[in-house]
This record gives structure tokens, C-alpha cells and sequence, in this order.
């Protein structure tokens, strides 16, 4: 006990230090704190704002825990307030209680009671409306529903039924005044002026200012005009102080009166400061507030007097009970009017003013949240006050009036609902109990027959009996209170509470211990009445006011005129439905498109880009070559048409001195020329009408040429001109006219003469090879006009060259067409066509050799000299780029004339020239012609013929096949040989063994073994990458599983779940996959860890060889993910944009509070104006840019865009970090997955720009032809790197820095390092430019390089298999130069090497394309004593494998190879094909070759095209029971 007290004793010196804070002097006694804490001693929360409301009976639940009761086990209540609350208004109180004392019975629940404020997570027990309510279903639709928020509670509670739902008070449960001076510290200061003591108040001190938002003011809006916003909304110590205009003037006169104490205490004390003031005029205010309550208020409204003061209870429980708290407001509304009165202090009633006629009083129904008592003035507030002191309240019965139960201030978007069904939900959500068990309670008789409430109530006793099925047991607290007679469980539930209030606050004004007040003090609050308090704040005098004005007894002043009843009033305002989306529908839908065309601008913004870098790139280029223009002497300008499916096009058109026409475009570049000397008479067409502005010039052989001029004059003009020219020429212009429709129907465009060809080759192949008619696309006799045009129709020499995929001007083309051209017309006809063409496809070798020697005997002489044999040759090298000199040409034809015993001779006859092509009779039986635009029907008949590809067993002969299938067998027998084995060495007889012995017994597999075998392959040579990417995927999907999950079921209760359901899953488990995704994409961009890395065991399980391809992965997965999560949110902000704001107050409480105007934020508002909106609406357009500029084709357009835009991944990142770290919905949870992945990449980083720092010298720089670049440049101290791995360069000389990667060219045991570049684009070019002669010696030096590598790919792991088979293409052969050098100085060194065998495919346009690399296979062929390597070069600017002129050329070849054992063409002594390498025959020969090796490697490097084409042979041999072939790839 001496502990307690001394416990107590320690706690008021703490509080006292606490509250006088500066130590007042003048403040003598223990300050009531402003949140109700420590009134209590023992239990400090007692009665504190935030305290849980007291169950005087077990909670009443349907599950016991919070579940309130609910339809059918309840009645519905809106029927229930039908049955108990319907009724006439207009009956007096009982006890003439004035409206005064129902209007201030609210005030005081709102100092003791905050209960309104809805609970978090929003949970709904919404009121639904029986179809057919005349008041809010006039329709009779039946559905629908007036939303019902319930009230909050503490969260540790509703548990267990051990732990029922309990609610609390969200201000303090003391009658201390927290109406007046707000529940907490701050919400005072925010009240006060801290001058003299007052309170702010606004212009002109009657009235309180009105709310700035500083103070929590709730701000509901006006149910009767819509209206919101601060305006109206007094700053008053209770939120809901503004709910009508008549509770609003009570509490305006309590404001008053503290400013008039305060007025007062200055006055009498002129040395006390403002604290001093301030706090002893609010210790008076509320200790004279707690003797009006308790003395003069509670008397008169129940009608009972209050025993006697006690003295404080420690032990008391004082806490409110949710039963006090729903029967005191259904006990006040019982008593409240339609109306007030309005009165001056002579008793005058003022009328109110309406827009049509005048009433007598202020509707009660329309003065919810007014906002016309803006400017207020000291009249309008006394009115209201003393027309309710003289005003009857409605009688204390059942019924209420409809101002309460049809048109009480709605929640949530409908402006009104039933006051009376609110407070009977209000009831289940407090989980009251029932009206027998509340009745025993109180200790008063339980309800045993229906018959025992009043009489005079009888009707709805049975109305109401009826909705709970006569079961009196199940009647509820409310609805049986108020079927009572006088209210005596009300008036004892009200009367406990009150009195327990006064007994247990220690700083009642009565208890004489707590050092407040002196007896005599206490008597003289005691003594004063609320008249007093209005006497002193209003204009009014005492004897104007009855003594006690919350009765009024008859010959008091100002009786009231008659009761007031709804028909004498105003008519209320009905009610409306808000949409919240309203007027938002269009600019939602356009920021939706717009972010969807954010690619689209990104691309539109990526194509002018491309645009201009290709515009530069063309400049760049026309520095280095000037384009060569046909434009000589005066040119002439129109418009070409070439039909009505394709633009017209600005041409030039020069009338040439030999009857020739010529049409060059606008660059000055030859199109056509059509030739007039065939024709006698010109025929020109001009149109008649739509501006006379169209020519048709007719060429009967070609394709005619329409012309489009810009006006009349400019077509005369042209025509003019023509004329003269023709006449100068003696040949014959005619001219016709016609409509411009007409002319452009009857001209034959180009499309047309193409169809005329395709058709004219058809019936030739066909006629040629006797192919069914149907196989040539025969024309129906329908079109028998279009038939005749194209079998009658005849090539021009352009047209001939171009069948032939040859220049007009070739010396081929020149001799096979004046061959061909009989006649000499200047035109090949069908039958000129068909004659030669069945020499070359169908002749035999005697045949094709006379027909070449007669096309180059241009003296007709019946010799070939060596002149016309050189001429040949050189004919034939044409098509090859003119890969050989004059000289070496020359060297050809000495060689083999002497070879075929001829040196002595100067000319040669057919049979000499057919001696000399003895040992190629095969190759020459099977030469054809290739013609393009053949149809493929044919060229696949053709091909039948002749193709090498298929391999048959020897000495078989199909009855089907040709009879000449036999020499092709043994010519591609003879192909395949020579890839085998390298010519002028000896054979390998390990080589010679494994071919001719070892032989794998081939089993024929059906499709599905096929299939199958296919698949096993697959999985096989892609394990790795399956695995990594299953593995990859499942965590990205589990991580979406796990994130949706949780906000769907596991998360905390927030009720975002139950607000968007599908927005929220999709938004947060995307988010999760992207914090994922972008985090680890880092990763496969440390280029060094994965250098590091691949040379490890791990390199057996990751496939670090395609970290770019699983970059592009990542990134596409993470795009996927990132559109989720933007759909995700637009749902959630559509949603977010119609829910109201206590529903968004809970979801998003650091953000909204709930301040009762219930108006969501606009869309807009989430997009643009939160951090997490605008920093995704800019991480959108961020990635749209990324994504767009990374694609194959701009990257390669403009690299250095491409560069720019993917350093906003920087950007991308921070912007990642801020958008999460608002915690809009969750805590920040991207640093999970960000912080080790970052730390990696930093490091990595950090060791590239170590590297980056240094500059390199170039110790060398050639120009190489091609437009390849060869730097060699110093290797810096401690760079190891291994063959075919490769480096990213920058060079600050170019004025930028762009890194670029490029395979080292030079081996690991060289001293300096090497690369080729090839100029293909703008930096490329640049580079070339800044190293050419011209540039350096401007410079004087050698432009410095920085150098970033090496790292590492898949072809440095050639050496992990015996036989390795390299294919380059192009630029593609620069990793494979490296390779060759280092395997030949590991074999020369005796190495201890995995690796047996290496081929070597290089596949170029033409020899000279890439000369350099001839001079390293060259230095490789010096130095392979082994023969490890084995060089094969494909030549693939020539024509198919059996073309005469590739044929001729292969000749060659085979000739110089056997006499000087090396390559005419590249001086080599590896073998040269013409045409593409057979990679499928060739795969499959070297199973043959190496039976015993189980795995062969291919790496390709070079165009997709090519690197495709490998990837297709390796799959088709795959499926074979034989050598797995695993393929590396990089394409360029």
C-alpha cells in the first residue's frame, strides 16, 4: 500500500513538472492533460484518447469474436427502422425538454465520444434497401445498398472468442472539455492565438476562424448542395463539430465563453502571461461544462436527478460502453426536431429565407455540413441558441423524424441514408446485447410477452414482433429500448455511464483533493447554469432566458408560436449518387494510349535517328568515293509513274546523240535506256484531261515509259524537244491522245513486263526440257492476247544481262548475246533463246566446247588466238569481281597452252580447244546456263540433273535417275575426296586408313526415331541453357506465386486485397519478378567474372558463352513483367479513383487522412503527382527508349544510340530505388535482390574502368582493301588472353567514348596485339579516316587507343575436342585468325593439345574481300608441319556449281593447282570452291573420316544467313546415330 501511494506520489510530481513546462507561477495545480492520459493513476490510459470502450455484457457476435449479425438471423434494418422509427412528427416532449438540451446532450457525446471514425481494414455491413422504398428505391429495382463503414477497434483484439472485438474512443472519455480544446497538446495550440489567453477567432471575434487544415476538421460534404472544402468548417475542439448548425452554435458559445473568462482574467490580472490565462479560464470552462452535465442537462433529459457527489474513486472504472454509446445518440434522436427556431432576445422569430417562400424555421435535413454559415455573424449564432432554449423537442417515443431516417448525411457516395437503420448496424457492429440481457443487467424485469411495451405503441410492437418471429429473446437492445414506454433501461444505461464518469475522474471540479478548486469555488460553479454562460456570450439578457433553459415551463419567456412539424418546413433536399469517376473517363483513356505509344514514339524518334545517321553515313562516304553520275549535257525533269501500286519517282531523261534515251534518277545514276534505232516511228501518247500533264512514250520490246510533268507547258516543252531530236535523227514521231485513266491502262509497266518474262522462261524451260504444261503455268486461252505478248515478246541486251545476273557491258554478256542474236536486230527472240539454251542444258560436251569457241572467234575465222582465248578467261573473271590480274591471266593461258603440248602455237582450232579440256569432260557435260527468274519448278528439275549434294553408294544406279547420275556421283566423289585430303602433300595414311576401313554400320530410322533422336541431341548440346533457364524461370514464377499470394491471402490486414484483387496480385508479383529480374540481369554484363568464370569448373553447369543471349532473355521477361506491372497499376488507379477516401485513409494511411469529404484523389493525381506514379510513368518512357534502341536493326543503324540510350540503365536503377522506397503499399524490397548483384557489377566495373584508364600506343596501322583496318598496338603488362576471345577499343580522337568490341586477331605468344576492323559503319568508317595516310599526317602520330578486355566466348574452346571445324564468314574469320596462329605455335612447340584436326572453312564474296587473311593462312600453311589445319576458301560471288563460267574458272583452277600446287586465285595452297559450301555432305564426311570421335565442334562466326545454315546441317546429321556435332555460333 505505502508503495502504491508512494508510486502515485512520484507520478503527480512527474506530471506537474511535465505540464507547467516553463514552471508557471501562477498555475498552482496539477494541468489536466489534453489526451486523458494519467487521470488515473493506476491505470494511466484510462479514459485516453485511443482507450477501449468498457462491455458492461458479453459481446454479442454471431461467430463470438466480431463477426456482427447479419440478414437472416436479424431483421433487416431498414424495415426494422420502419417498424420501431415511422411515425407523424409533431409531438411535443413529455417533460418539455427544449431542443437547447438535445442539440447540447450531442455536444456532450462529442467531448466524451469519438466512435466515428472507421475502421482499418475497411469492413462493410451495408444496408440494403427492400425493393420498392419510397425514399430510396422509387424504381422498385431492388438493388440497391447504402454502403456502411463500421467503426474502428483495437487490432489485438477480435482474435478469440476469449478475445472478442472490442471497439475504442478516438478522444478522450473525460468530460474535460476535448470538444472545446481539442484531445491532444497540438490539436489546442492549433486552436490558440497565444495572446491574452484566446482562442483564434475569426473576423470579427464572435466566431471561431475558419479551418486552415491544420486542425483534423471533418469535412463531409453537404448532402444538400454537394458542396465541400474548408469553407463553413469552423476550427472547433471536436472533428465533428461542424455536423449541423445547431450543434455547431453550442460549441461556437463555449468558445465564446472561454475568450469571455480569458477577457476577464486579463482584466483582473494584467501581470499574468498567456499560459496563466489560458489555463485558468479552461479550468473554469470545464469545470463549469462538467456542472452543467452533471447538475443541470442530465436531470432535465432523463427527467431524474443525480445523487450526490461521493468523492473520486480510484478503483472506479469510468470507460464508455458501447451500449452507453448507441443508446444515448438513439435516445437523443428520438427528441430531435424537423426544425429550429430562430429568435431574437424580444422574441421576435426570424424566418429563413429559401429560394421560393420564407419558413418559419431552419430545416434540420438540409443544414448538415452547411457551408452557408460562411461569415457567420454574432446574430445568426445567438438566433439558433435562443430559439432552441424556447423550443419543445419531440416527444422521448420511438419515433423519429424523417430529417433523421430518410434523409440523415449519406456516407460514401450517396448523400443520404436512415439515421435509424445506420445506428441499429451501428448496434451489430458494437456487438451489443440483447434487450433481455441488458435488462437484467440494470437489474429491471426481462421482456417476457410483446404485449408488456406501452400500449399506445402497440401497432408497432407488432410490426416489430413480427421480424423477429415472436421470439422476444432475440430482440435487440435498441429497437426494444425505444418500443419502451418512458425509457427506463435508456435513462439507467445513460445515468450509470454519467455517474461513473464524475466518480471516477480525480480532476472532477467537486473533488476538493486535487487541488483545482476551493469549496467555495466548487459552489460557485456549481451555482452557475448554462443561462449564465449564454447570458455572457450571447446579446441576450438573463431575463430573457428561462432559468433553466433546457426545460421549458409555461410563463417562461418566448414560447414557441406551435411544434414544429415537416409540412411547415422547407422540403428536403432528396438524394444523389456520386461518381467519382465522373468527367475522368477520357483523360484516363488518353494517358492509357499514350502510354502505350510510348514505344511508338521511341520508334518514331529511333527511325529519324536512323535516318540521319544514315544520311551521315552516306556523306561519310561520298568523302572516300565520289559517286560516278551519268548526268552529261542538258537533262530534262518529271515524274516517273511504274504503276498504280508504286510511288512515282523524280527522273532525268537525256536525248543521246545515237538514237538513245536516258532515264537517270535524281542522283544523276543511269535506270534504263531506251534504245530507238529498232524503231522506224515513235509513238507517244498524251492525256487529254486532269491537267493534260501525263506522257506515254511506247517501246514496243521493253517496258513503256510514262512520264508525269508538273504542268501543260513543261510536257509541250519536253515534246518540243523531242520532236527536234527525232527529226534530227530521221525517225518518225507519232502522237495521239486519250483520257489519262486509259493511257495509264494501256501503258506496260515494269511489274507487267516482269509477268511477261516469268511467263516467257516458263514455256522456254518447259518447251526445253519436256515438262508438263501444267508444271509451266500454261495461260488459260482467256488471256490468249497476253500469251501471244510473251512467247512473241524479245530480250534486250539489258534484259539478257540481267537474266544472266551480269552488267550489260560485260564482255560475256557481250559475246553470248551477239551469239545468240541471229538476226543482228539488237533483240533475242524465243526461238534465238531457246537454240542456245538446249546446246548448255541438254548438249553434250563436244557441243558446249564448239558453242564457246564460236562465241569468242570474234574474227570468225575458224581460230582461236591467244588474244580471243584471253579474252575468254578474262570474261569469265568478270563475274568474280575480277579477281585476277592481266598478268595472272596471262600466266593461265601460257600454263595451258603448254600443258596440251600448244606453246608453239599462236592460235587454235576446235579440236585443239577441245584437246585442252580433255580431263574435264564431266564438269563440262554437266554445265548448264543459269538464267534468272526461272521458276523453281524448273530449277528444282534442273538441279536434280546435276547436283553433287546427295551422295549414293558406288556402283548403284537407280532405273529412275538420269543416265549421266553416274558421272555425277564420281564428280562429287571427287569433291568430297579433296575436302578430305589438301593437295601437293601426301596423305595422311591415318587419314587414308579411317576413310577406306572404318565405315559405322548406318541404321534408317523412321521420323519419329528421327524426332526423337533430334530431341536427345537438343538437350544434349543445350543442357546447360535449359537448365539455367528452368531454373531462371521457376524462380522469377515462384517469386510472382509467392508475392500474389501473399496479397491475396497472407498479408496483413489492409484491405487493399478486398479493394483490388486482380490489381494488386498482378502489380505486386510482377513488381517481385522485376526486382528480380533487373537485379540479376547485372550479372550476365560482367564481362570479367564471366571471363573468369568460363575457365572454371562451373563453366561444365553455366553457359557462360551466351550471357548476351541470356541478357536478351532476362531483359525481355523483365519488359513482360514490367507491362504486368503497369497494367497492374492502371487497374489499381482506376480502382484507387473510385474508392472513397476512408476506404484509401486505410489502404494508404501515411498518404490520405480522412477528413469526411469522402472525394478520392483524381487519376491524374496518382500518375503525376505521387513519387511512385511519376517515377514510373518516366521509367516507362526509359525503358521504351532502351528497348527500342537495342533492337538488331538500330543497333546496328546508329550504335552510338544505341550506346547512349543503354547507359540509362544508371537512371533506370535509381529511379527503380525511388520508386519503391515511397512504400505506397509495402516496404522497400528491391535492395533484397539489388545489393549483391550491384555489389558484383560494381566490382567488375570498377576493374573495366581501371583498364579503361590507360592509354595504348599503336605501334601500327594499315589500310587494308575491303575497307578493313589492321591496328597493332602495344599489349599492356599482365594481359593474358586466350585465342578468340575478344576486346572492346574507344578512341578518344573520334571526339567520343563509345567502347566497340572486335576479336583479337593476334595469337596469345605474340608481343603485340592485333585487330582488323571493318569499316561498315559510322564509327568503323571514322576510325579508318582517322588512321589513313592523309589524316596521320595532319596528326603527326598515331592516334592513342583504350582498351577493355579480354573476354571470353565460345570459340576459345576449340581446343576441347579432337576435331574442331571453323566456318568464317566475312568479317566473321577474325576470332579463327587468332585460333589458326596459336594452334600452329602450340603444335610447333609440341604442345600437349586435346585437339587433332582442325578444318577450316572460309566463306568470302570474293578473294580480294579479305586479303589479309590469306596472308595469315598463308604463314599458317608455312609453319603446319602436322598438318593439323586444313584450309578449305569458298568464293560465292560466282554463279551455281555448274554455270559455264564458274566451270571455266574451276578449270582454271584445277590446272594451276596441278602445276604450281597452289590456288590461282589466292596463291594458297588450300583449295578453292566457287558457290556456298555443301556443309551437310561435308559434316557427314567427316564422321566417315573420324569414326571414333564421338563429339566434333563447329564454331561459326559471320552473317546470320550463314551461321543459320550450320546450325540447320548440324541438326540434320544430329539425328543420325553417328558423331554429335555441337555448334558455337556468333553472328555480326
Amino acid at each position: 500500500m505505502q508503495h502504491t501511494e508512494m508510486t502515485s506520489c512520484l507520478t503527480v510530481l512527474l506530471l506537474m513538472s511535465w505540464s507547467l513546462g516553463g514552471a508557471q507561477k501562477n498555475i498552482s495545480w496539477e494541468v489536466q492533460r489534453y489526451d486523458g492520459w494519467y487521470n488515473n493513476l493506476q491505470h494511466h490510459s484510462r479514459g485516453s484518447v485511443g482507450s477501449r470502450l468498457l462491455r458492461l455484457l458479453p459481446a454479442n457476435y454471431a461467430d463470438g469474436v466480431y463477426q456482427a449479425l447479419q440478414e437472416p438471423h436479424v431483421p433487416n434494418t431498414r424495415q426494422l427502422s420502419n417498424a420501431v422509427a415511422r411515425g407523424p412528427s409533431g409531438l411535443p416532449s413529455q417533460r418539455n425538454t427544449t431542443v437547447l438540451a438535445v442539440f447540447f446532450g450531442f455536444h456532450v457525446l462529442s467531448d466524451i465520444l469519438g466512435t466515428e471514425k472507421p475502421g482499418c481494414p475497411a469492413e462493410f455491413l451495408n444496408i440494403r434497401i427492400p425493393e420498392g422504398d419510397p425514399v430510396f428505391d422509387p424504381a422498385g429495382t431492388g438493388d440497391i445498398v447504402l454502403p456502411f463503414q463500421r467503426i474502428h477497434w483495437a487490432l489485438e483484439t477480435g482474435q478469440s472468442p476469449n478475445s472478442p472485438r472490442e471497439q475504442t474512443n478516438e478522444v478522450t472519455g473525460w468530460l474535460d472539455g476535448s470538444s472545446i480544446y481539442g484531445p491532444s497538446h497540438s490539436w489546442s495550440d492549433a486552436l490558440r492565438t497565444f495572446s491574452k489567453g484566446q482562442l483564434a477567432a475569426g473576423p470579427g471575434g464572435h466566431v471561431p476562424r475558419e479551418t486552415d487544415g491544420k486542425v483534423p476538421m471533418w469535412k463531409a460534404l453537404d448532402p444538400s448542395t454537394g458542396q465541400g472544402g474548408p469553407r463553413g468548417i469552423y476550427d472547433l475542439g471536436n472533428a465533428w463539430g461542424n455536423e449541423n448548425r445547431f450543434l455547431q452554435a453550442i460549441s461556437i458559445a463555449w468558445f465564446r465563453y472561454h475568450n469571455y473568462l480569458a477577457a476577464e482574467l486579463a482584466k483582473d490580472h494584467p501581470s499574468w502571461s498567456d499560459e496563466d490565462i489560458f489555463q485558468h479560464a479552461r479550468k473554469r470552462v470545464i469545470a463549469t461544462f462538467q456542472s452543467i452535465v452533471l447538475y443541470e442537462w442530465l436531470p432535465a433529459l432523463l427527467g431524474t436527478p443525480v445523487q450526490t457527489y461521493a468523492g473520486y474513486q480510484q478503483h472506479l472504472d469510468p470507460s464508455l460502453s458501447p451500449e452507453f454509446v448507441a443508446v444515448a445518440r438513439m435516445f437523443l434522436a428520438t427528441m430531435v426536431p424537423p426544425g429550429v427556431y430562430k429568435r431574437d432576445p424580444s422574441c421576435h422569430l426570424r424566418n429563413v429565407s429559401s429560394s421560393s417562400d420564407p419558413f418559419p424555421a431552419v430545416r434540420l435535413c438540409n443544414s448538415y455540413w452547411s457551408r452557408e454559415s460562411t461569415g457567420m455573424q454574432q446574430e445568426d449564432v445567438d438566433d439558433l441558441l435562443l430559439g432552441m432554449s424556447s423550443q419543445i423537442a419531440e416527444r422521448e417515443d420511438s419515433i423519429v423524424v424523417e430529417d433523421l431516417q430518410d434523409y440523415w448525411y449519406g456516407p460514401l457516395k450517396y448523400s443520404r441514408t436512415d439515421y435509424v437503420a445506420s445506428w441499429l448496424q451501428r448496434g451489430r457492429d458494437l456487438g451489443l446485447p440483447t434487450y433481455n440481457q441488458a435488462l437484467e443487467r440494470f437489474g429491471l424485469e426481462p421482456l417476457q410477452d410483446w404485449a408488456n411495451f406501452a400500449p399506445h405503441s402497440q401497432q408497432k410492437v407488432l410490426e416489430v414482433a413480427a421480424l423477429y418471429a415472436n421470439d422476444t429473446a432475440r430482440l435487440e437492445l435498441l429497437p426494444g429500448g425505444m418500443l419502451e414506454g418512458d425509457s427506463p433501461l435508456f435513462s439507467a444505461i445513460i445515468l450509470d455511464q454519467f455517474v461513473r464518469l464524475r466518480d471516477g475522474d480525480r480532476f472532477w471540479f467537486e473533488n476538493t483533493k486535487n487541488g483545482l478548486f476551493t469549496a467555495k469555488e466548487a459552489e460557485e460553479i456549481r451555482n452557475t447554469t448554462f443561462r449564465d454562460v449564454l447570458a455572457a456570450v450571447t446579446y441576450s439578457q438573463q431575463a430573457e432566458l428561462q432559468s433553466n433553459v433546457f426545460v421549458w415551463s409555461e410563463g417562461d419567456p418566448c414560447p414557441q408560436p406551435q411544434q414544429l412539424t415537416a409540412q411547415l418546413l422547407a422540403n428536403c433536399t432528396p438524394m444523389t449518387v456520386l461518381d467519382y469517376f465522373e468527367g475522368s473517363g477520357a483523360g484516363f483513356g488518353i494517358i492509357i494510349v499514350v502510354l502505350c505509344c510510348l514505344p511508338l514514339v521511341s520508334l518514331f524518334v529511333a527511325w529519324i535517328i536512323a535516318i540521319l545517321r544514315k544520311r551521315d553515313f552516306k556523306k561519310l562516304q561520298k568523302k572516300k568515293a565520289s559517286v560516278r553520275r551519268e548526268v552529261t549535257g542538258e537533262a530534262l525533269h518529271a515524274m516517273e509513274w511504274h504503276g498504280p501500286k508504286t510511288e512515282s519517282s523524280l527522273v532525268h531523261i537525256q536525248l543521246q546523240a545515237d538514237k538513245v534515251l536516258k532515264v537517270l534518277d535524281g542522283r544523276g545514276l543511269l535506270l534504263r535506256s531506251v534504245n530507238l534505232k529498232a524503231q522506224q516511228r515513235v509513238e507517244v501518247i498524251l492525256s487529254s484531261n486532269k491537267g493534260n500533264k501525263a506522257l506515254l512514250l511506247k517501246s514496243p520490246k521493253e517496258y513503256d515509259l510514262v512520264l508525269l510533268f508538273s504542268e501543260e507547258a513543261e510536257r509541250s516543252s519536253f515534246l518540243g524537244k523531242l520532236q527536234d531530236y527525232l527529226k534530227t535523227s530521221c525517225l518518225e514521231l507519232h502522237v495521239s491522245e486519250m483520257k489519262e485513266q486509259s493511257l495509264l491502262k494501256r501503258a506496260v509497266t515494269q511489274e507487267q513486263r516482269k509477268q511477261i518474262l516469268e511467263t516467257f522462261f516458263r514455256h522456254l524451260f518447259a518447251q526445253m526440257l519436256d515438262i508438263n504444261k501444267t508444271d509451266a503455268g500454261e495461260l488459260n486461252f482467256e488471256s490468249s492476247q497476253k500469251a501471244k505478248e510473251s512467247l512473241t515478246c524479245e530480250l534486250s541486251r539489258a534484259e539478257f544481262a540481267e537474266a544472266l545476273g551480269l552488267k550489260a557491258n560485260s564482255m560475256f554478256v557481250d559475246s553470248m548475246f551477239s551469239l545468240a542474236d541471229k538476226d543482228g536486230n539488237g533483240y533475242i527472240s524465243f526461238r534465238e533463246f531457246l537454240d542456245i539454251l538446249v546446246v548448255f542444258m541438254k548438249g553434250s560436251s563436244e557441243e558446249k566446247s564448239k558453242l564457246m569457241f564460236r562465241m569468242y572467234d570474234i574474227d570468225e575465222n575458224g581460230f582461236l588466238s591467244k588474244e580471243e582465248f584471253l579474252r575468254m578467261l578474262r570474261s569469265f573473271i568478270e563475274i568474280s569481281n575480277n579477281c585476277l590480274s592481266r598478268e595472272q591471266a596471262e600466266q593461265v593461258t601460257e600454263s595451258m597452252f603448254q600443258a596440251s603440248g600448244f606453246q608453239d602455237r599462236d592460235e587454235l582450232t576446235w579440236e585443239d580447244f577441245h584437246y585442252m579440256l580433255r580431263d574435264h569432260d564431266n564438269e563440262l557435260r554437266l554445265t548448264q546456263l543459269c538464267i534468272r527468274g526461272v521458276p523453281e519448278v524448273f530449277k528444282q528439275n534442273v538441279h536434280n540433273r546435276v547436283s553433287f549434294i546427295k551422295k549414293e553408294p558406288r556402283g548403284t544406279t537407280s532405273d529412275r535417275e538420269d543416265p549421266n547420275q553416274g558421272m555425277v556421283a564420281h564428280c562429287m566423289d571427287r569433291e568430297v575426296h579433296e575436302l578430305r585430303k589438301r593437295p601437293g602433300r601426301k596423305a595422311n595414311q591415318y587419314q587414308l586408313h579411317l576413310y577406306t576401313e572404318a565405315q559405322r554400320k548406318k541404321y534408317q530410322q523412321n521420323k519419329v526415331q528421327q524426332k526423337i533422336q533430334e530431341f536427345k541431341r537438343f538437350i544434349e548440346n543445350y543442357r546447360r541453357h535449359i537448365v539455367c533457364v528452368v531454373l531462371f524461370s521457376a524462380i522469377t514464377a515462384g517469386l510472382f506465386v509467392e508475392r500474389a499470394y501473399y496479397y491475396a491471402f497472407a498479408s496483413p490486414s489492409t484491405g487493399i486485397a478486398q479493394t483490388t484483387f486482380v490489381g494488386i496480385i498482378i502489380s505486386r508479383g510482377s513488381a517481385a519478378c522485376i526486382s528480380f529480374l533487373y537485379s540479376y540481369i547485372l550479372l550476365t554484363m560482367c564481362r570479367n567474372l564471366i571471363t573468369i568464370l568460363r575457365e572454371t569448373f562451373l563453366n561444365c553447369y553455366i553457359p557462360f558463352d551466351a550471357a548476351v543471349d541470356f541478357h536478351r532473355w532476362i531483359a525481355m521477361a523483365a519488359l513482360i513483367f514490367s507491362v504486368l506491372h503497369t497494367a497492374g497499376h492502371i487497374v489499381n488507379v482506376y480502382i484507387f479513383s473510385v474508392t472513397p477516401l476512408s476506404v484509401l485513409s486505410c489502404l494508404f494511411s501515411s498518404v490520405f487522412m480522412n477528413d469526411g469529404s469522402q472525394l478520392p484523389q483524381k487519376y491524374y493525381w496518382w500518375f503525376f503527382q505521387t513519387i511512385p506514379g511519376m517515377t514510373g510513368v518516366l521509367l516507362l518512357i526509359i525503358l521504351a527508349v532502351m528497348y527500342i534502341f537495342a533492337t538488331h536493326h538500330f543497333r546496328r543503324v546508329s550504335f552510338q544510340a544505341f550506346w547512349i540510350t543503354h547507359h540509362l540503365y544508371v537512371l533506370l536503377y535509381v529511379l527503380v530505388v525511388i520508386h519503391g522506397s515511397y512504400a505506397l503499399v509495402q516496404q522497400p524490397r528491391f535492395h533484397i535482390y539489388f545489393i549483391i548483384p550491384a555489389l558484383i557489377y560494381g566490382a567488375d566495373k570498377l576493374l573495366s574502368l581501371s583498364r579503361k584508364k590507360v592509354e595504348i600506343s599503336v605501334v601500327k596501322a594499315e589500310l587494308l582493301p575491303s575497307g578493313v583496318t589492321h591496328l597493332r598496338f602495344q599489349r599492356p603488362q599482365d594481359f593474358d588472353y586466350k585465342s578468340g576471345q575478344w576486346v572492346r577499343i574507344a578512341c578518344m580522337a573520334l571526339g567520343t567514348t563509345e567502347y566497340h568490341p572486335f576479336t583479337l586477331t593476334s595469337a596469345p605468344h605474340e608481343d603485340t596485339l592485333s585487330l582488323h576492323i571493318r569499316a561498315v559503319g559510322p564509327w568503323t568508317t571514322r576510325l579508318r579516316e582517322l588512321y589513313s595516310p592523309e589524316s596521320l599526317a595532319v596528326l603527326g602520330k598515331l592516334p592513342k587507343l583504350y582498351l577493355d578486355g579480354p573476354f571470353g566466348e565460345g570459340h576459345q574452346e576449340w581446343h576441347k575436342f579432337e576435331v574442331s571445324v571453323l566456318v568464317g564468314g566475312g568479317i566473321g574469320v577474325t576470332p579463327f585468325a587468332s585460333i589458326l596462329k596459336d594452334l600452329v605455335f602450340k603444335s610447333s612447340i609440341n604442345s600437349k593439345l586435346m585437339c587433332k584436326k582442325i578444318y577450316f572453312i572460309w566463306v568470302t564474296r570474293t578473294q580480294r574481300q579479305f586479303e589479309w587473311l590469306a596472308d595469315i593462312i598463308r604463314e599458317v600453311e608455312e609453319a603446319d608441319r602436322n598438318e593439323l589445319v586444313s584450309v578449305h576458301i569458298y568464293i560465292t560471288q560466282l554463279a551455281e556449281k555448274f554455270d559455264l563460267r564458274t566451270t571455266m574458272l574451276y578449270i582454271c583452277e584445277r590446272h594451276f593447282q596441278k602445276v604450281l600446287n597452289k590456288s590461282l586465285f589466292t596463291g594458297l595452297r588450300s583449295i578453292t570452291h566457287f558457290g556456298r559450301p555443301p556443309f551437310v555432305p561435308f559434316f557427314d564426311s567427316l564422321q566417315e573420316v573420324h569414326p571414333e570421335v564421338h563429339k566434333i565442334g563447329v564454331f561459326s562466326c559471320g552473317p546470320p544467313g550463314m551461321t543459320k545454315s550450320v546450325e540447320k546441317a548440324c541438326q540434320q546429321l544430329n539425328k543420325k546415330d553417328q558423331a554429335y556435332f555441337a555448334h558455337h555460333y556468333e553472328n555480326f
